[in-house]
């Protein structure tokens, strides 16, 4: 059963914010390690438990599915070393982690983001959706309304235009316009440290479910297409 993030990992959370800086982590490192990722690959062990019962090809090995707490700084004007807060995602099995839907969480001491969708889709990706949802749209559109009361109105960037290839009349066009298809909510702090923390997530992970199987059913056809297509042309004539 996981209890929530010690109040000692929180506190660690806050004060890297005003303390980003290599001098101020090293003596510190074992709380991080101890109070801050360590209760992570709990609660994301916690989940992958619950997500066997709906999503089950989104469960991740912890490993895999935390994200590095040192920012890549080589190409931003912030040279902090260190990101305020710990953060997972659970692509779905067999498929990169951002160019297909799943499911994310992230803590800090402002709060608990929980989000799932399609984050960053490449041109076959995109390309694969929009066919699809051209012809499905009414279906998505009824569908992406369950998750609206727990984690709000589906959103993501999106071009000025309907894209090459599709009717810019399309009774669908502003979803086909979008570039990526998301979820986005913020729960309060004090979950952190709660055992309801795994329930809260687990709801809205449940909720987005559908959806995110839904972005995810033409990239399966795309990526046997894709992988067929490979060893034919790689075959010897």
């Amino acid at each position: 059963m996981f209890s929530g993030f010690p109040p000692e990992g929180i506190a660690f959370l806050r004060a890297i914010k005003r303390n980003n800086r290599r001098e101020w982590f090293q003596p510190r490192k074992s709380i991080f390690e101890n109070q801050v990722k360590a209760p992570m690959i709990e609660l994301v062990e916690a989940l992958n438990s619950n997500l066997a019962k709906f999503a089950a090809d989104h469960r991740n090995d912890p490993k895999r599915a935390i994200y590095r707490f040192y920012r890549d700084t080589r190409f931003s004007a912030d040279k902090s070393p260190y990101k305020d807060h710990i953060a997972a995602i659970f692509p779905r099995r067999g498929h990169e982690k951002h160019v297909s839907a799943g499911f994310y969480v992230g803590v800090s001491h402002k709060g608990v983001e929980v989000a799932g969708g399609l984050y960053r889709p490449g041109p076959t990706e995109l390309l694969a959706i929009r066919t699809w949802l051209a012809a499905h749209h009414a279906n998505f559109l009824k569908t992406a309304r369950g998750p609206e009361k727990l984690m709000g109105k589906l959103y993501g960037e999106s071009l000025q235009r309907v894209p090459k290839g599709f009717r810019a009349e399309h009774p669908a066009a502003d979803l086909l316009k979008m570039k990526q298809w998301l979820y986005y909510t913020v729960l309060d702090a004090s979950l952190a440290t709660s055992p309801k923390l795994v329930e809260e997530i687990t709801r809205r992970f449940r909720a987005m479910a559908p959806v995110v199987e839904m972005l995810n059913a033409p990239l399966k056809t795309a990526r046997t297409r894709a992988a067929f297509e490979e060893k034919v042309f790689a075959a010897p004539v």
